[in-house]
């Protein structure tokens, strides 16, 4: 995306924790961006209606809600958008959705203001980056799992414990233990 010089950043940002939201918002305020929140999908599109981003950082779970609904909505509203989606809850499953439906980068959170920055930038993929050479653990191919099922059912804790044949608290305290905050 290329603006002129001189001419504002204008980004989006799509963040049900208010906190985070606002640290957000000042911290790329300070850095030159014009900076728009919404805390769900429809404020999102209520501020679309007005607002004209050429960037936005999307919560991959919005009270809810799927960011990658938002992504989808997002990049068909500017195909030239960059999109970086964030996350408490890591999984290739997620990240490759959120890749073919548009968005730019895929961050795990706790991600700060210089790494979304740096994740705008990126257009391109690695071919350098270090593959890893240890085997999946039987706990990260489980979470992965868990993860993929999660997103299937559109984040619904009960139809994805049901999908994967155990119970619903079960699931809650699996996900409270691989939550990053």
């Amino acid at each position: 995306m290329t603006h002129a010089p001189g001419d504002p950043r204008q980004l989006l940002i799509v963040e049900d924790d208010d906190a985070f939201a606002r640290t957000l918002k000042r911290s790329f305020e300070r850095r030159g961006y014009v900076v728009e929140a919404a805390h769900s999908p429809e404020e999102m599109d209520a501020l679309l209606a007005t607002f004209r981003p050429g960037y936005a950082v999307v919560d991959l779970k919005l009270g809810g809600a799927s960011g990658l609904a938002c992504v989808q909505t997002l990049r068909a509203f500017d195909p030239a958008m960059r999109i970086v989606v964030l996350t408490g809850f890591a999984s290739i499953a997620t990240a490759v959705e959120a890749i073919k439906l548009g968005a730019s980068y895929y961050l795990a959170k706790p991600s700060n203001t210089d790494d979304i920055e740096a994740a705008f930038e990126r257009s391109e993929g690695n071919a350098e980056t270090p593959l890893d050479a240890r085997p999946s653990s039987i706990k990260t191919v489980e979470w992965e799992h868990i993860h993929q099922v999660l997103v299937e059912t559109g984040f619904n804790i009960s139809e994805t414990a049901r999908r994967l044949g155990m119970h619903r608290r079960t699931l809650a305290r699996k996900l409270e233990k691989r939550q990053i905050r």
